[in-house]
């Protein structure tokens, strides 16, 4: 999956796509073929199986070389119109697949003169061989549509790529200005206070272990702070999140099955779920190399069970950064987790979370502003320790 070049510089993104979307159209050259089994010709044969091996090189010469497609695009055009000229009848089927081809080959402006140009000839073919004005109309508009129809849904992708990418910019800017505002004054009063532990200490060991409390209290607090700018900006809850796995999936090229019943859950349990969602998905994309994912929710026994389950590579032993702080949060709010080989092959990653227990109200008030399951409202674990770090993609 990569945005490829066009055949004129333009970065035409071609992520959604490969040559398959457009190879199938070359099921056209069936109309002339039909017609050379009644009547067979060795020159038109072998021009039919010109403009097919032309066609088909060409649509995958545009996914990564320019210059090949230029070329079989040129081979292509004259093939197909000195058919047309020479043999006519179902030959101009097969005028739509220069268009389609000019419009995966070339980009920008050259899009339409060519199209227009390749229109014009091939009217201009159909009038010579004695087409009516019905024909005439019939080849112009097949053969403009198709090009134009790939042109601009090429350019479409491009710009919604373009706008993913500024909108992601745009939110990176945002997560760093918070950052900043966040640990600026933070880091720099830790700095100060660490500084007056070390004159301290020598002459004064009850002073110098009063700023090292304040450290500690600072440092949890600016640690809380972080946790939330990140769950801001990374988390959506679980139902967010399975519809950006299921779209990002299915732009990966990997099957997504998504079965999710209705949960109740209390905001820090949904957090950590959607939050469970994009990790695995996100390391399945990255690292499985799977053709399916599937991605199970369900309740049970007083708690809701994510399953994300893949048939690619089970990876590595040992967990990246990403799944231990899954786990570390997971056992910061008291929830099960486990991450390894599934059976028959691939990757499983598995959740629990406890579920609310119908009118019971979510912890710390609807609104979910009081601490994750079992934690402190500092971010810290019920036992003082750390409840773990923000998960780190894998």
């Amino acid at each position: 999956m990569r945005a490829d070049v066009d055949g004129a510089g333009n970065g035409v993104d071609r992520t959604w796509s490969g040559p398959a979307a457009f190879s199938f159209w070359v099921a056209l050259v069936f109309f002339p073929a039909a017609d050379l089994v009644r009547g067979f010709r060795w020159t038109e044969a072998a021009g039919l199986a010109a403009v097919t091996a032309c066609y088909l090189l060409g649509v995958r010469a545009a996914f990564g070389r320019p210059a090949a497609a230029r070329a079989a695009l040129t081979a292509l055009a004259g093939v197909t119109l000195a058919g047309c000229a020479v043999y006519g009848g179902t030959w101009f089927y097969l005028c739509p697949l220069v268009s389609i081809a000019c419009g995966l080959v070339l980009g920008g402006r050259a899009v339409p003169v060519a199209l227009a140009a390749v229109t014009l000839a091939s009217m201009a073919v159909t009038l010579w061989k004695g087409g009516g004005q019905d024909a005439v109309a019939a080849v112009a508009w097949g053969t403009g549509i198709a090009g134009v129809v790939v042109h601009v849904t090429l350019q479409l992708h491009r710009t919604r790529r373009e706008l993913a990418l500024a909108a992601v910019g745009e939110e990176r800017e945002r997560f760093s200005r918070d950052l900043h505002d966040l640990l600026g004054h933070t880091l720099s009063l830790m700095v100060v206070k660490a500084e007056a532990v070390r004159r301290l200490a020598p002459r004064d060991a009850a002073a110098a272990a009063r700023q090292a409390a304040d450290i500690e209290t600072i440092g949890r607090r600016a640690l809380a702070e972080v946790r939330a700018a990140v769950s801001g900006y990374r988390g959506r809850g679980l139902a967010g999140e399975l519809d950006a796995a299921d779209a990002a999936l299915r732009a990966a090229g990997v099957r997504a099955v998504v079965g999710a019943g209705e949960v109740r859950l209390a905001p820090h349990a949904d957090a950590l779920l959607g939050w469970a969602v994009r990790e695995g998905v996100t390391n399945v994309i990255r690292h499985a190399g799977a053709a399916v994912c599937e991605i199970r929710v369900s309740e049970g026994r007083g708690e809701a069970v994510l399953e994300i389950v893949d048939d690619g590579a089970a990876g590595p032993g040992e967990w990246g950064n990403g799944l231990r702080g899954l786990a570390e949060r997971a056992a910061a709010a008291g929830a099960a987790f486990e991450a390894g080989p599934a059976e028959g092959g691939g990757f499983r990653l598995r959740m629990a979370v406890p579920v609310l227990p119908p009118g019971d109200a979510p912890p710390g008030g609807a609104a979910g502003g009081g601490a994750p399951f079992g934690g402190a409202a500092d971010g810290s674990a019920a036992d003082g320790s750390a409840a773990g770090r923000p998960g780190e993609t894998a």
